[in-house]
């Protein structure tokens, strides 16, 4: 396949996916190929106080200053 062709189907699949996750009703199956495919691509965040990722390790109910996981023996 020629690279202008894997260069049309990249953007292709990335506009495909992100009307998908703009959608309300969205799936976690879709959710997670978006994730997939950012990740495939080496796309990552940093958490911030004023980006979305940060706003979410907000809302997560777990505590930051625990460092070691607990361990259910």
């Amino acid at each position: 396949m020629s690279d202008s062709k894997l260069k049309e189907l990249h953007g292709v699949l990335a506009e495909e996916l992100l009307k998908r996750v703009k959608d309300p009703e969205a799936k976690s199956a879709d959710l997670n190929v978006a994730r997939q495919f950012l990740r495939d691509n080496g796309i990552d965040a940093v958490p911030t106080e004023d980006n979305p990722l940060g706003k979410l390790l907000e809302e997560l109910p777990f505590d930051e200053k625990r460092k070691n996981p607990v361990k259910n023996n």
